[in-house]
């Protein structure tokens, strides 16, 4: 029996939880932009129609879920990186 097997012979693998941090308001604020109200009508302009309570948390908050266009227009918004907006935090084991 190898290490990565348990006793009934089922593979085990160990899950990790990927983290990120979400700089949207930090990248906004270095480049003059420190209300969410002066970006909703950027996005529109790329297509991208929210709610100002959608655009505020989008902000404020950090995001479960992003649909690509929306990605795609902050970071022309911006003139960004997705690096910029998103920072991966070391996984860690789950459980912990």
């Amino acid at each position: 029996m190898t290490g990565d097997r348990t006793a009934k012979g089922e593979a085990h693998e160990m899950t990790c939880k990927l983290d990120y941090r979400w700089r949207l308001r930090e990248v906004m604020a270095g480049r003059g932009m420190f209300s969410t109200t002066g970006l909703r009508p950027l996005l529109a302009e790329r297509g991208i129609e929210l709610s100002p309570s959608q655009v505020y948390r989008l902000v404020t908050e950090r995001p479960e879920r992003l649909s690509l266009r929306t990605l795609m227009a902050l970071l022309d918004i911006l003139d960004c990186t997705m690096e910029d907006l998103i920072e991966p935090l070391p996984a860690r084991p789950s459980g912990l």
